[in-house]
């Protein structure tokens, strides 16, 4: 990293005089040391660190939170280093203003992990910092936040064991035990309702017995409230805390400082949990290690998995990376003595076996408004027998699409090259992607006629469907649009529980971690697409999230049966899922990636270019990749396409592909390669890199 001095001039001696907001320390006697220098990581547009003059009496070791001064604002920054000179001309530096008093200093560890992910993900240190920080304590001014008690001795602990444990999860537990003493990476490889949270219980219990903490990553918001309580329950006396985006400011920083002082015992959290300090990190677990929302689409696109696994390796402790269906990355450091593999084959409970799955051809029995009648049929039969069923599909809305059936018009969205989704209850078009609202017109706005009709399937339309099919029976939507009010979607859940509700239909929300009793039927709805994706990694994700909702079924003593409708029923990704042979789908999966060259044979990086004006982000893209083919470095640098969604919020996305053979010679070239771009001083375009992309 660089460094630059804080903004305008400061005079070389004299007091310094300023009013301190609650939570930090004033500057000793009000006077600064000429001879020693901070320099800090700022979260600013800019790839430099700043060098800051440090005050005297004031102690600003690195991993110190300080305010600063820059240009005509304030802002908080993280100490990287103590020195004692600059190349800037001390004439020209500015003093810190004062250190947080209530946050301690983030320690070595952490920094260094920082520096990682600012490397490795070719971000400046200051935006890694900041990612980790939460927004309460990127405060200049605020109110201070009193220190987290500390973390009371287990009594003995006060572990609450109410199953007896299978073969194979005693199995599992033993193979974390044996590497207990150091980095020891294990891929739990478990089916649906196989007892997963069991195993992660009792290492979490032996963690807090040596005295250490615990980290338990989980995909989806939605999940953590569910987990949290089973970890409440099954240790009344721990100090458990959850860090997601949804709590409020006050609830995260409490929970950050906590994590640092040793005062959280378990922390359970999304994607940014991973990037929080802690004092003495003892286990980290990632459940459904397999899901895309462990990385982040924005800004840092780290990936919270990686994260926790490159976390544990410096730290010397267990990581466990748990799924149904694990990421094929995954499966190959198996493969190849990286990691090593626990299996829970069998369900857990008595009596629980996996669901039966078939496929209903669509091309002979045609949907009527999204649904078979042997999908119409089989709810019914679970209606009489007073079961319940879901219906997933992984699309919200009533209709992907408005269609005037004179003139071909359809809706899409003016600023993305998508369409706009029907809501009809509320009687709007919507974008998914950009947020845009307009009204349902009565007539073509093209043509004016009034032959408007809606072409494809939502989760309100198969609602509307089913209440029709179905009267009297109780059915409940779940899908981000019911369940933006808060509390919401543990009501329903709640009551589905309570077997109140007999038909819950919604989207990937729907697909992992809950648990129904009286659940027997699974049907799935509308999802071919993905078999002809141009996502290489399309039938990978689709096959997980067939097994995620399909393990919904069955999970006590009641059989239960899952209902895919396709046309291409007998499709190999069908066949394996039905015989719940993930074994069989991972060897042919990864055969076709070692053909085909892509990952985990292969590292990718996505050069990602916007720009409001039309050609500028191809042109941009096409000029680096004469950039990145002068560098001649073993790397393959493909041509400048489109994004997948060309055009969003009013922005022009093209992106450019590059492929490696290994992270040794992808990572040298891409320092090389956005250290060029910086020269350029692109001003027109926007751009970023994604190291290790999702979707390409």
């Amino acid at each position: 990293m660089g460094h630059r001095h804080g903004g305008i001039s400061f005079p070389l001696a004299g007091t310094y005089s300023q009013t301190y907001p609650q939570g930090f320390s004033p500057p000793g006697n009000g006077r600064f040391s000429l001879l020693k220098t901070l320099r800090v990581a700022l979260d600013v547009p800019l790839e430099e660190n700043f060098d800051f003059l440090a005050l005297e009496g004031v102690e600003t070791p690195p991993g110190s939170l300080v305010v600063v001064p820059f240009g005509r604002s304030r802002k908080v920054g993280v100490v990287v280093l103590e020195g004692t000179g600059s190349t800037i001309a001390l004439a020209r530096l500015r003093a810190i203003e004062a250190r947080v008093e209530d946050v301690p200093p983030l320690g070595a560890a952490d920094l260094g992990l920082f520096e990682f992910c600012a490397a490795y993900y070719q971000r400046p240190l200051g935006e890694v910092i900041a990612a980790c920080l939460p927004p309460r304590l990127r405060q200049p001014s605020r109110r201070r936040i009193p220190a987290p008690e500390p973390a009371r001795a287990p009594t003995p602990h006060g572990f609450s064991s109410a199953h007896e444990l299978t073969a194979p999860q005693r199995e599992a537990i033993e193979a974390v035990r044996a590497g207990a003493g150091g980095f020891h990476p294990v891929l739990l490889h478990g089916v649906t309702g196989s007892g997963k949270t069991e195993v992660y219980l009792r290492l979490i219990a032996d963690t807090l017995d040596r005295g250490r903490q615990a980290l338990f990553l989980l995909p989806e918001i939605g999940l953590t409230p569910q987990f949290e309580a089973q970890v409440r329950k099954r240790f009344p006396g721990a100090s458990v805390y959850a860090a997601h985006s949804h709590l409020n400011e006050g609830d995260r920083a409490r929970a950050w400082l906590a994590a640092q002082s040793g005062a959280a015992q378990v922390v359970l959290g999304t994607r940014l949990a991973v990037l929080m300090p802690f004092r003495d990190l003892g286990l980290a677990i990632v459940d459904e290690e397999h899901d895309g929302s462990y990385k982040q689409q924005e800004g840092l696109r780290y990936s919270a998995r990686d994260v926790a696994v490159r976390r544990a390796q410096k730290l010397g402790i267990p990581v466990v990376l748990g799924s149904a269906t694990p990421s094929l990355e995954s499966i190959a450091n198996v493969r190849d003595g990286r990691y090593a593999l626990a299996r829970l084959p069998q369900r857990a409970s008595a009596g629980s076996a996996m669901p039966a799955i078939r496929t209903v051809d669509t091309r002979a029995d045609r949907p009527h408004d999204g649904l078979t009648f042997a999908l119409v049929d089989a709810i019914r039969k679970r209606l009489a027998r007073q079961e319940q069923s879901l219906i997933f599909l992984n699309r919200r809305g009533f209709s992907p699409v408005l269609f005037c059936r004179a003139c071909s018009w359809h809706s899409t969205c003016t600023r993305c090259s998508a369409n706009l989704v029907m809501h009809r209850r509320d009687g709007e078009l919507r974008c998914h992607h950009c947020g845009r609202r307009s009204r349902i017109p009565a007539a073509c706005p093209t043509c004016h006629a009034a032959d408007l009709a809606p072409v494809g399937h939502g989760t309100q339309r198969l609602e509307d469907a089913l209440r029709e099919a179905l009267p009297g029976a109780r059915i409940a939507r779940v899908d981000r649009d019911t369940t933006a009010r808060k509390g919401e979607l543990k009501r329903v859940f709640d009551a589905v529980r309570a077997g109140t509700i007999d038909v819950l239909i919604g989207t990937q929300m729907l697909a992992k971690g809950h648990d129904y009793p009286r659940l027997t039927l699974v049907g799935v709805v509308d999802c071919d697409s993905a078999l002809f994706s141009a996502d290489f990694r399309a039938a990978e994700k689709l096959f997980a999230q067939l097994v995620q909702v399909s393990g919904r079924a069955g999970r006590a003593d009641r059989a239960g049966e899952v209902i895919i409708q396709t046309d291409f029923p007998t499709h190999p990704l069908y066949a394996a899922v039905a015989s719940h042979d993930f074994d069989r789908f991972a060897s042919d999966a990864l055969a076709e990636r070692r053909v085909a060259g892509f990952p985990p044979y292969s590292f990718l990086a996505l050069l990602r270019a916007e720009s409001k004006k039309a050609g500028e982000p191809t042109t941009f893209l096409r000029d680096a990749a004469r950039v990145a083919r002068g560098l001649r470095a073993a790397v393959e640098v493909f041509d400048p396409v489109p994004a997948t969604l060309e055009r969003k919020a009013g922005f022009e996305r093209a992106q450019l592909l590059v492929r490696a053979s290994s992270r040794a010679a992808l990572q040298p070239f891409l320092r090389r390669w956005r250290s060029a771009l910086l020269e350029r001083g692109e001003r027109r375009v926007r751009w970023s890199l994604d190291v290790d992309p999702q979707e390409v």
